[in-house]
């Protein structure tokens, strides 16, 4: 279940949810368009590029097929790999159809597993109180091909409350699609295992509460492991969900604000020794902060989240040495709390029983975020700003002995943080202004040094965000409140070999919504300057392309500029 921001002007809207849901549709995300956007049209959508396919024509093996969401139980089904397409795959995909029922419901996270790995991770729309909803999700997973080989179990998580003040039901239906390699075509390089982190043998996901909580999983790894990464997800929930909102716990109560500052960080560990660390992207829900904003242009991701990939490469000889390990992830300054789940991938020397090696180089340490605090109050009002940054850099090193030598691998990375924020808050809970700034950035330098070839990988990420609210409330007991947003995600890859550039890639994707809520005395919501955009740009030197704009106004969709820019196949 999700509210909004944690001070009480905003409990008091999630309280009204009902009343919001009965005068207008609250939205969702499709992380993937519709084929047809339709100017004019109420329901979800999103300027996202389709999955990359190959041109084969796919075996299809269906997972579950309109499953009703109505309560708090998971929902099982068999998963049996394709008869007539036997692996390897040149691409491995999953589809999801979802729909909700008119009537009034909260959002809801979705989880599906299969063997206990999660091969799906989002929150759902919420609906409309005059018409189903529908969302389209899609992932590559072809990474994840062993997982598929073998006879499992799956699992799926939606759980939802229906009564008669919560009345809408979910359903679903998912796939898997399996692409014969074209003729003469080579095997993509796929994972050898994947090891899912999970809380059972059918899947679930691990609450953090605390920053002493952690997600395990203890493992008898191969014994010729040669490259290693960890898919991590953390998604922020009950009083984490709006964490880059939260103040220091000195001033939290005064300002109204959920505590232990604006800072979350994935922290990952081998053994207890620090591994790595995956940065938590502030993804906002479909009912968050004030549901109008989202229509029909939800947040970046918010469907269909994309995980942190962690390269674990350097502990490659460690993990190969024949006893158990237990890989880890915890949350720093986790308060109540992140769902967490990850999947261990590794990637074997075929030609090699037994890999050794050791790490020669290991500076994460923990961070040490510094909080600046400028607030007054005067007993009626309280004021002023507050900073919280954490820049840090380490390299992590390791190598491998292997069947064609001594593979070294570097791990560089620099993670800069920083959340500012400006407060003006009357004490009676009248008024609450708040501003959030925050961008985190990071830049990620793997290097491979296999005999006289050196292979380097580097990856920059830029996540910005800013919040700008405003919220009176008035005698009577009506209130209104402003709400304006910028949500980013950018991402570029830069591959050379021996110095020469052999693939690069760049990615942007940005919302801007904005609202003025009114809502009266008897909960009955209105809303003025309603409207949205989003920007969803990329390109790849192998010729993929996409280029889309949208914009909308009021709910609907008001205009669809650009899609697919080049002759290659579309999608990341």
């Amino acid at each position: 279940m999700h509210k909004s921001f944690c001070f009480p002007p905003a409990w008091i809207v999630a309280s009204i949810g009902v009343a919001l849901l009965l005068t207008g549709a609250a939205v969702a995300q499709n992380y993937v368009a519709p084929g047809n956007p339709v100017v004019g049209s109420p329901n979800t959508i999103t300027a996202n590029a389709p999955v990359p396919r190959p041109s084969t024509t796919p075996c299809t093996v269906q997972l579950f097929t309109n499953l009703d969401f109505s309560n708090f139980n998971p929902q099982y089904f068999s998963y049996t790999p394709p008869a007539n397409c036997p692996g390897p795959w040149a691409a491995v995909v999953f589809e999801a159809d979802w729909s909700v029922d008119p009537g009034v419901q909260y959002d809801r996270t979705t989880n599906v597993w299969i063997g206990g790995a999660n091969v799906f991770f989002g929150t759902t729309a919420e609906p409309s109180q005059t018409f189903e909803r529908t969302w389209h999700t899609e992932s590559n997973l072809t990474d994840y091909s062993p997982l598929f080989t073998t006879a499992q179990n799956g699992q799926v998580d939606l759980f939802n409350l229906v009564n008669n003040q919560y009345t809408s039901h979910y359903h679903g239906s998912a796939a898997l699609q399996f692409y014969p390699l074209a003729q003469g075509q080579n095997p993509p390089t796929t994972a050898d295992v994947v090891l899912p982190m999970s809380a059972g043998p059918t899947g679930g996901t691990v609450t953090l509460n605390s920053p002493t909580d952690q997600l395990t999983g203890t493992f008898s790894f191969p014994l010729n492991v040669e490259r290693a990464y960890l898919d991590v997800f953390a998604q922020s929930q009950q009083d984490d969900e709006f964490w880059y909102t939260c103040a220091p716990n000195d001033v939290a109560g005064e300002l109204f604000s959920c505590g232990s500052t604006a800072f979350r960080e994935g922290e990952v560990s081998i053994d207890g020794q620090p591994a790595g660390v995956a940065p938590i992207y502030p993804w906002i829900f479909t009912g968050g902060i004030d549901p109008f904003l989202w229509q029909p242009i939800p947040g970046v991701h918010t469907l269909n989240f994309e995980p942190y990939r962690v390269d674990l490469t350097p502990f490659a000889g460690v993990l190969s040495n024949g006893q158990q390990h237990t890989v880890a992830v915890s949350v720093y300054n986790a308060d109540q709390y992140f769902s967490a789940t990850a999947s261990v991938l590794l990637y074997e020397d075929h030609g090699s029983t037994q890999v050794t090696g050791a790490v020669t180089t290991n500076t994460i340490g923990t961070p040490q975020p510094v909080v600046t605090e400028n607030i007054s109050t005067n007993g009626t009002i309280a004021y002023g700003t507050l900073s919280v940054t954490s820049d840090r850099g380490f390299t992590v090193e390791g190598y491998a002995n292997t069947s064609h030598g001594t593979v070294d691998t570097k791990v560089v990375q620099s993670i800069d943080f920083t959340n500012w924020q400006k407060y003006y808050v009357h004490e009676d809970g009248s008024v609450d202004d708040q501003y959030v700034g925050q961008t985190t950035s990071i830049s990620s330098a793997t290097t491979t040094q296999d005999g006289s070839n050196v292979t380097t990988n580097t990856k920059q990420f830029t996540w910005p965000l800013t919040v700008s609210y405003g919220y009176t409330g008035f005698p009577n007991g009506s209130f209104q409140q402003f709400s304006k947003l910028q949500q980013g995600f950018n991402k570029s890859e830069l591959v050379e070999l021996n110095g020469t550039p052999i693939y690069s890639s760049t990615f942007y994707d940005a919302v801007t919504p904005t609202d003025t809520l009114f809502v009266d005395a008897s909960g009955n919501a209105t809303t003025t300057g309603q409207a949205n955009s989003e920007t969803y740009q990329y390109s790849n030197s192998n010729g993929a392309c996409w280029d889309q704009t949208l914009t909308a106004a009021a709910g609907v969709l008001t205009s669809v500029q650009g899609g697919s820019c080049g002759g290659g196949r579309k999608g990341k």
